[in-house]
């Protein structure tokens, strides 16, 4: 296969994917409501996830703290992946799987939002860190993907669950990436228009 065709391959699977998940459009509305909502409260939005999803963590956060495409103030959303040492010493000294359920109940409040993003919705980091901010009354919204794995049996009702359909991490990362961007224009639009 030429290395040309690869490319366009993967930009037509990209577009098939974020096609077939247009359903999630009403989904993404109502959270990006209640992430509003959070905010004109005096909340905050505490966001998690692993690899990739570590990433898109500090994607949103950064999105909000600065800004998107207008200007407007500034909106505490805080990636509980930036910090190396306190991620290395829960590591250490407890377990890797407790590393951002200690971040919530030390910084969780029943006014705030926790977001976890996950491809794959197994992983037990992310598990806890729910099961932390319900302790707390906080609730929570998931970004995730194929079925949405373990986090299924821990969300409850009044959380809000994303799941992108698909097979393959990199295109349920690239539906992930375009939600967040809508997050965002959702939330801008809710504050300036």
């Amino acid at each position: 296969m030429h290395k040309t065709t690869r490319v366009a391959d993967h930009f037509k699977a990209s577009a098939s994917c974020i096609l077939d998940n247009q359903h999630l459009a009403p989904l993404i509305e109502d959270a990006a409501k209640v992430m509003f909502q959070c905010f004109e409260n005096g909340g905050k939005l505490l966001i998690c996830g692993n690899g990739g999803s570590a990433a898109d963590a500090q994607h949103l956060s950064s999105e909000l703290l600065n800004r998107y495409n207008r200007e407007r103030r500034e909106l505490p959303g805080i990636a509980l992946t930036t910090d190396a040492s306190t991620i290395t010493s829960i590591g250490n000294d407890y377990d890797y799987s407790e590393v951002f359920s200690k971040q919530v109940k030390a910084l969780g409040r029943e006014s705030d939002i926790l977001m976890v993003i996950s491809t794959s919705g197994n992983s037990a980091n992310l598990v806890k860190a729910v099961r932390a901010a319900h302790d707390k009354s906080v609730r929570c919204i998931a970004l995730n993907g194929k079925g949405g794995g373990k986090l299924n049996q821990v969300l409850s009702a009044s959380d809000l669950n994303i799941i992108v359909q698909g097979d393959v991490t990199a295109r349920i990362q690239e539906v992930h990436g375009l939600i967040i961007h809508s997050f965002c224009e959702l939330i801008d639009a809710y504050i300036l228009d």
